[in-house]
């Protein structure tokens, strides 16, 4: 789901930036190479036997390289650089890559599980019946189509019920049950001072395009975007038959860019020392007057609200004018618009085709749907949905018990390499690395599934009716979030399930997470070269266990409270090395005059360097003081460069990597690799990367922080 209109699935406070790749059920961004294309719709059962690696002899597929591209020129060319030139993007795709191939065999097998599902006519009420009839109600369009907007009739009926301020501040309450617009949108995490204990955060929203920059910046690029979405909106709202459809889309244009002023910038939403302000309820109340919280939070079910947490303060009173200000029918016709095209997935094709047609087409470049089944696995296999119920099959079908130990094996000694790490740095004081260490040995690492599973059983599902089945997931959900607020966390839950091609860093638990779906070629072959595996999982669970000392993961400590752990001074060299690195990505230009921004990208690019870092010191512990073997004429460091250059292949179309430079922390990911490697010395060293090679950076330029 997109993490922009995500109401679910906070309970653990997760950032983006704490993300491998960033999560978009939509169009996934998690992309990077095709080696797996002849198998990524056939299912692959884990007792089969293998006798060498999935890619190549080694581990790498060495015929996607271009060997006319000179390493220290090009590195993510010189080693994807005929996939490159010759992969052509499926049209249902913004981008594709290897965590797509991975994404697509997780699809197939979730595929083949509700398949199996379906032909057993499971017993009603069974979790299997709900994940079967979620799934057909789903891909039957013909009562879809035939159904048009009906099932919105009774919602649509209640907005228009909305004539008065009182009503409208109780229609945002419910809003995020209800699956219309609010400027305003919560969540319930744990309290980052008290992590054992949940906490209620208030965020301001309620824009529709990826970023402030979309209503704001008068470029031709988005002033097209901008005009495109006011027919796009009377489209939707035509559906309805709502009137003036076309004067409404104007003024629900309005309504967003000028809650888009008061926005933070995209940098400074994810600055923690900022986005923390917890304070009592009655304290609340008295600072952002001029709205009734009361009746708001009553309306969204939460009463005797005795504190929370205010994610964006000095935008809460700007905002709150805004609710007075406009009239109250604009504001109705933004949550009639939010409530049909978030609800499209669920209703007639043709509603579905235009929400894709603005959505993925003009935002992202993407001529087609992926096809229906694919959605529908998506759908009814997502964390929020029935996914962990289809996990645990997934798990015993498809993950081998042996994988697990030896993931286990690399997390401890990434865990050793880190600690190394840690007392040999000369920027950091003793006081500061004692609390550091403390913090290593205290990370959790979670690996392939959770031990304990989601009770799902209360959730109703009939095959006929899909718009209900979606309305009754969220129910739940939405029941079950709020319903934490006054009780303790529970540091068992996941979020991701185990078929997610994925990994994450939560600083509330400080615990690390590795899915199943990703421990596969070219993350992890239990029957690759050494160097492979360290430069593509090693790497990996360095990047996670870097989020831990990253610019904002670095604010929490070994319990996961957030305070300050440091002295002045180190704190200090650490910023300095981190400026640094962050000058160096913003010199960075994907597209012509679309650069990458070096503080929003900040801490996923600490944790590529640093988890690289930290990756390639454990692989050289590995090898206890041996020499790597010669293999195909690549020695170890080679392989482990270039296996890190295989994870990031991925091929992007532009209004998608406009987007994402927007939007999302992450890097692209040529620059996952060109922005990384240039600050190894070994790199240099392994390639014989010379002054007047493109990516060279004189020594004192290279940024090592971990």
């Amino acid at each position: 789901m997109s993490l922009s209109s995500s109401i679910f699935g906070s309970f653990l406070g997760l950032s983006l930036s704490m993300l491998l790749i960033s999560c978009n059920s939509e169009e996934p961004t998690n992309s990077s190479i095709n080696t797996l294309a002849v198998t990524s719709n056939t299912d692959i059962n884990v007792e089969q036997s293998a006798t060498g690696p999935e890619l190549g002899s080694f581990g790498i597929d060495i015929s996607h390289q271009d060997p006319n591209t000179k390493p220290g020129d090009d590195f993510f060319r010189y080693a994807n650089g005929k996939w490159l030139d010759t992969f052509e993007l499926p049209p249902s795709r913004s981008n594709y890559g290897s965590f797509t191939v991975l994404s697509d065999r997780s699809d197939q097998r979730v595929r083949n599980i509700i398949d199996d599902l379906t032909q057993m006519e499971p017993n009603q009420a069974s979790i299997e019946q709900k994940i079967s009839d979620y799934y057909l109600s789903y891909m039957n369009t013909e009562i879809l189509n035939e159904l048009g907007i009906t099932p919105l009739q009774d919602g649509l009926a209640l907005l228009d019920e909305i004539d008065s301020l009182e009503k409208l501040i109780r229609g945002f309450g419910r809003a995020l049950v209800d699956n219309t617009a609010t400027p305003f949108s919560f969540y319930v995490g744990a309290d980052r001072s008290d992590p054992d204990r949940h906490q209620l955060s208030l965020s301001v929203g309620g824009i529709s395009l990826p970023d402030r920059d979309y209503y704001l910046v008068d470029s031709d690029q988005f002033i097209e975007v901008r005009n495109a979405y006011i027919e796009h909106i009377a489209r939707i709202l035509d559906f309805a038959a709502i009137e003036d459809s076309q004067e409404k889309a104007k003024s629900i244009l309005k309504l967003e860019t000028q809650i888009a002023e008061y926005l933070w910038p995209r940098d400074q939403r994810r600055n923690r020392d900022l986005t923390y302000n917890p304070m009592t309820f009655e304290t609340f109340k008295n600072d952002f007057p001029g709205f009734d919280w009361d009746s708001y939070f009553e309306a969204a079910g939460i009463i005797e609200l005795e504190d929370l947490n205010v994610s964006y303060p000095s935008a809460m009173s700007p905002i709150i004018n805004l609710i007075n200000l406009i009239p109250v029918d604009d504001w109705v016709s933004h949550m009639k618009y939010r409530y049909i095209v978030d609800s499209a997935s669920t209703l007639s094709e043709k509603i579905d085709n235009e929400r894709f047609r603005f959505y993925s087409t003009v935002l992202n470049g993407v001529p087609e749907q992926r096809e229906r089944w694919e959605r529908g696995v998506s759908r009814v296999g997502s964390l929020y949905s029935l996914g962990e119920a289809i996990g645990q099959v997934y798990v015993e079908r498809y993950f081998p018990g042996s994988a697990k130990v030896q993931m286990e094996e690399l997390v401890e000694n990434l865990r050793a390499s880190v600690s190394q790490s840690i007392e040999e740095i000369t920027w950091m004081s003793q006081s500061t690395k004692d609390e550091a260490q403390r913090k290593l040995q205290s990370f959790r690492p979670k690996i392939a599934y959770p031990d304990e599973w989601k009770d799902l059983s209360s959730i109703e599902i009939s095959r006929n009716d899909l718009f209900r089945n979606a309305q009754n997931i969220r129910e739940f959900n939405y029941a079950d979030e709020i319903n934490r607020l006054g009780k303790p966390t529970n540091r068992e839950e996941w979020g991701m399930t185990p078929q997610t091609v994925n990994a994450y860093y939560n600083s509330s638990f400080n615990e690390i997470v590795f899915p199943a779906g990703i421990l596969q070629p070219p993350f992890f072959d239990p029957l690759a070269d050494a160097a492979v595996n360290y430069g593509g999982i090693g790497a990996v669970i360095g990047h996670e266990m870097g989020h831990g000392f990253d610019d904002q993961g670095s604010k929490s400590d070994y319990a996961g409270i957030q305070r300050n752990w440091w002295t002045d001074e180190d704190r200090e060299n650490f910023e300095t090395l981190t400026s640094a690195l962050a000058s160096q990505y913003d010199k960075f230009e994907p597209v012509s005059g679309n650069f990458i921004d070096g503080n929003f990208t900040l801490g996923e690019n600490i944790g590529d360097v640093g988890g690289l870092s930290l990756a390639y010191r454990a692989y050289k512990m590995s090898l206890n003081g041996n020499e790597a073997p010669i293999i195909e004429g690549l020695t170890g460091d080679q392989r482990f460069f270039l296996s890190w250059a295989q994870v990031w292949q991925r091929k992007y179309r532009e209004d998608a990597l406009i987007h994402m430079l927007t939007s999302d922390p992450h890097s692209p990911s040529e620059f996952r690799v060109n922005g990384v490697v240039r600050n190894f010395d070994e790199w240099y060293e392994a390639f014989d990367v010379q002054v007047g090679d493109e990516l060279y950076l004189p020594p004192e330029e290279r940024v090592r922080i971990w």
